[in-house]
């Protein structure tokens, strides 16, 4: 399909459809829903653009409705459609059916109306399809924690556009690399020269990772999935209530977005959840600590006598000694003990495991009063708990983001049938609310058994017989149904031509 012969369709809009990852299919099948993904492209003129490609593929060139009244009843019919829909989507879906004289298009929604026609609007399919919208691409991306590092400048120009989400950084040597893994948590190297370079941190060489962005960037996949969770899940919900065909296992699609937590990354996983809250609690728990210590070492000495002799005390007055020296002298196992208590309750207290000997390094061995953590112990303890729980969040990404990225086309199907569901749906209803019949075509004019005009505001409309072929002409009194009548005829003969049922 030629986007550019498509009649509204100019190169400026034309390049935005390009963008699209099939944009013939979205404008062949009137896939409002992609259409408007489109830069710049709004959902009204999705709906107006898919129209007129499908007159394209019809050869149609439009003007049925060749008067204000007959436009009128276009809409009018399409109103009494879109009343009956949940989604936005499906209300603009809708709005790509029009009156055509062209036979091709007019049994292509016949078929559609007649699928639809045999749907029963299961009210749990429906209660779900509020929650359904066409699924979106964050843009908002950004992983922090991670850098790409290469010497080669084609290789860096190549992985600044392929992953944009992630710095990326140019290295000559092994000490610029060493560098780089002081700022970051992980850093990937694509160089294979790198290959058994001695670096201390997280420091991965993988050479190809720029073909496989998944395990590089797994919050790419996951922010997708994260940003669409709610839409996906409903779809779930549509498929299950109204028995349809699943593209995959609904139930190993729920369960991996369970593990999705609101910003990315997984949830659900013990290891990563005790490293979390040790870094998050650290603080308070050492400063607990600190006070189990003091507690316990205050209690000694108020209930310790302790005698010094004058030469002792002149001794400790001339070596300028303090309370640090008496309690090296007099209270040492207390002082042990209640150190001992503080780092037993630390450990414990955030589950320490493989940081336990950094966790007992926090209070140091040398006697003080009060009990005071070492800073600089702290802080080794704080960034080994980080980096570990960085490394177990990546890990636990790079898992669910290779589930869930082979389940993208199948997850864009499965909302994809949902949404549709709600346009079969709302025909569905139309034609159950309205008592109404596939038409036949052939022979001359119009023959209408039974008509009732849904426009008309009576709660019982009786029924019309009308038969027409060539010019009639109408007389009656005033009040007395003309306009009715008429309108009755060309609201068939609206539908009918739109290929739905009257």
């Amino acid at each position: 399909m030629d986007i550019e012969a498509i009649p509204g369709v100019g190169a400026k809009t034309a390049e935005a459809l390009r963008e699209l990852d099939a944009p013939e299919r979205a404008l062949r099948e009137g896939d409002v829903a992609a259409i408007a993904q489109a830069p710049g492209i709004s959902d009204g003129r999705a709906a107006r653009i898919a129209r007129a490609a499908i007159r394209e593929t019809h050869d149609d060139p439009g003007g049925f409705a060749a008067t204000d009244r007959a436009r009128e009843l276009h809409d009018a019919a399409l109103d009494l459609l879109q009343d009956r829909t949940v989604t936005d989507y499906a209300a603009r879906r809708l709005e790509t059916l029009y009156p055509s004289g062209r036979e091709s298009r007019i049994e292509e929604v016949r078929d559609f109306a007649e699928r639809a026609m045999a749907r029963d609007p299961d009210p749990e399919a429906l209660e779900a399809l509020a929650d359904v919208a066409p699924l979106r691409e964050p843009s908002d991306v950004r992983v922090r924690d991670r850098a790409l590092a290469t010497g080669d400048a084609e290789t860096y120009a190549a992985a600044r556009e392929a992953l944009p989400e992630v710095s990326v950084e140019l290295v000559d040597d092994a000490r610029q690399l060493a560098e780089l893994a002081r700022g970051y948590a992980t850093v990937v190297a694509l160089d294979e020269a790198f290959a058994g370079v001695d670096v201390e941190g997280d420091v991965r060489v993988e050479p190809d990772a720029l073909e496989d962005p998944v395990t590089v960037v797994p919050e790419r996949a996951l922010a997708f999935f994260a940003a669409n969770r709610e839409s996906i899940r409903a779809a779930i919900r549509v498929h299950e209530a109204a028995d349809l065909d699943a593209p995959t296992d609904l139930a190993s699609l729920a369960d991996a977005l369970g593990r999705l937590d609101d910003d990315g990354p997984p949830r659900g996983d013990e290891e990563l959840a005790r490293l979390r809250t040790a870094v998050d609690d650290l603080d308070a728990a050492v400063g607990v600590a600190e006070s189990v210590a003091n507690d316990r070492l205050r209690e000694a000495i108020a209930e310790r006598d302790v005698t010094i002799e004058g030469q002792d005390l002149l001794s400790l007055v001339e070596q300028g000694a303090g309370a640090d020296s008496l309690l090296r002298r007099e209270l040492a196992d207390e002082f042990d003990a209640a150190v001992e208590a503080a780092r037993e309750h630390l450990v414990d207290a955030l589950q320490l495991e493989d940081h336990a000997d950094r966790g007992r390094q926090v209070f140091g061995e040398d006697p003080t009063f009060p009990v005071e953590r070492d800073e600089d112990a702290l802080g080794r303890l704080r960034d080994g708990l980080t980096a570990a729980r960085d490394r177990r969040a990546a890990a636990l990404k790079r898992e669910l983001a290779a589930d869930l990225a082979d389940e993208r086309d199948a997850v864009r199907e499965l909302v994809s049938d949902a949404l549709e569901l709600d346009v079969e749906l709302a025909v569905a209803r139309f034609a159950t609310d309205f008592a109404c019949t596939m038409p036949d075509f052939g022979g001359e004019g119009v023959t209408i058994e039974g008509g009732r005009s849904p426009l008309l505001d009576v709660a019982d409309v009786e029924p019309v017989d009308y038969e027409a072929t060539g010019v009639r002409l109408l007389s009656g009194v005033n009040s007395g149904g003309k306009t009715s009548l008429l309108d009755l005829v060309g609201l068939v003969v609206t539908l009918a031509h739109m290929g739905l049922p009257v």
